[in-house]
């Protein structure tokens, strides 16, 4: 068995990110495992622009971003074993993997970050009923097989759901010359990013019906047509709205479950909310010594964020295999009204500086600010001309306050 410092699970922009943050902190024994044969993960396959910005201080398309960050781990000299599945993490750290060069092996860490993204929703998790005919696929696919694979799923499409893959994903099939026929979404808003539903929406003239989903699914062989509704607020379909779209191919862009079987194998505890890990402010899971980054804690919505993040688990992997993370007492975190799923769950009450917090909203809200309670009393409060759904909303608290809470810290939403 080898032993190894630090062990990162993905190799995309969190674990590569996490790998170089662990370096520049000193931690020269780095292993990256990586199950595709290349590194970047899903930003491969992202030949839009929009990435970046926040990292780099450029406009960069995603396959430029995960050669540059890439880059950065090579011109550290990081090892990263590409084509290389990791098949299960034990409590006591040892990770058991495979791939073709060395077969079945495994590494005990003194620490691991999971990085391992996320997956999209299909259509068994949605339950649509009708035929099981070809054509159904998820935004992610048709993404892949146009710009990876080089040919176009589809000619005429109705999109599911307005994540931003299928936002996009909309925008490229017309400019490839494919005919959207309508993007369906079941909320009365879009869960993607607003400049997504301006430039890839409204300047393509491409129609969005809200408060809709798709009910069933016609054709024999090949999908020929789908039956949409309106929905009620509890987001039932509505009898007598139906009408039916023909169309060759039903997109799903209906959101994405971090990929934790791992983090479920070493028993390390999830939220129920985020469907990730539930870490503390070192991003620490309730496993010692195990972090957690990227879309596999919680799903964002920007590359940049996902690299910030995996920077931060890096650092305080190499803090904790230095012996400098503190082991003091924690404080529970809350998500009160308008919050799904702040993070981090959990605060130390010892300890410098600031805590970062994330969480998206669960609805718009113009004009209002974002509460932190320490044991029910607002301490801190900060103010944002509007939160949407679509966007991850972020902010951060000095401990000093946050170490004041003897019960709990809650975060919420005050319109």
């Amino acid at each position: 068995m080898r032993t190894v410092d630090l062990v990162i699970i993905g190799g995309g922009s969190a674990g590569l990110s996490a790998a170089v943050g662990a370096r520049k902190q000193g931690v020269e024994d780095i292993l990256v495992l990586e199950r595709s044969p290349y590194l970047g993960g899903i930003l491969r396959q992202c030949i839009h622009n929009g990435f970046g910005v926040h990292k780099y201080k450029e406009d960069l398309t995603g396959v430029e971003f995960a050669k540059r960050i890439a880059d950065e781990a090579r011109a550290l000299n990081i090892t990263c074993m590409c084509e290389t599945f990791a098949l299960s993490i034990s409590p006591e750290k040892v990770v058991t993997a495979m791939n073709p060069s060395s077969g079945l092996f495994t590494i005990q860490a003194r620490a691991i970050i999971l990085a391992m993204g996320c997956r999209e929703r299909s259509r068994g998790a949605l339950m649509i009923p009708g035929s099981r005919c070809a054509g159904v696929i998820t935004a992610g696919t048709a993404q892949r097989y146009l710009n990876l694979e080089g040919y176009l799923p589809g000619k005429r499409i109705v999109i599911l759901g307005s994540g931003d893959i299928g936002l996009i994903m909309a925008r490229q099939f017309t400019v490839e010359g494919a005919k959207v026929e309508r993007v369906v979404e079941i909320m009365p808003y879009s869960s993607g990013l607003a400049r997504n539903i301006s430039q890839c929406i409204e300047d393509f003239d491409i129609p969005i019906s809200y408060s809709s989903t798709v009910t069933q699914i016609k054709g024999h062989g090949r999908v020929s047509s789908v039956v949409v509704s309106k929905v009620d607020e509890k987001r039932r379909p509505i009898p007598g709205t139906e009408f039916e779209i023909p169309c060759d191919t039903l997109l799903i862009s209906a959101g994405l479950i971090p990929e934790n079987e791992l983090s479920k194998s070493a028993g390390i505890e999830l939220s129920p909310v985020t469907k990730g890990a539930v870490v503390d402010d070192y991003l620490m899971t309730s496993l010692p010594g195990v972090f957690s980054c990227g879309n596999v804690l919680h799903v964002h919505d920007l590359v940049d964020h996902v690299s910030a993040e995996g920077t931060q688990a890096g650092a305080n992997a190499a803090r904790y295999l230095r012996g400098e993370v503190e082991t003091s007492e924690t404080v529970p975190v809350e998500s009160g009204f308008g919050v799904n799923g702040a993070v981090p769950q959990k605060v130390r009450r010892a300890g410098t500086g600031k805590v970062d917090f994330m969480f998206r909203p669960r609805d718009k809200f113009p004009a209002c600010r974002i509460c932190v309670d320490v044991d029910g009393v607002c301490a801190a409060t900060y103010h944002r001309p509007v939160l949407t759904p679509g966007e991850m909303c972020s902010f951060s608290v000095d401990r000093s306050v946050l170490a004041k809470a003897k019960e709990k810290i809650a975060v919420r939403v005050e319109v």
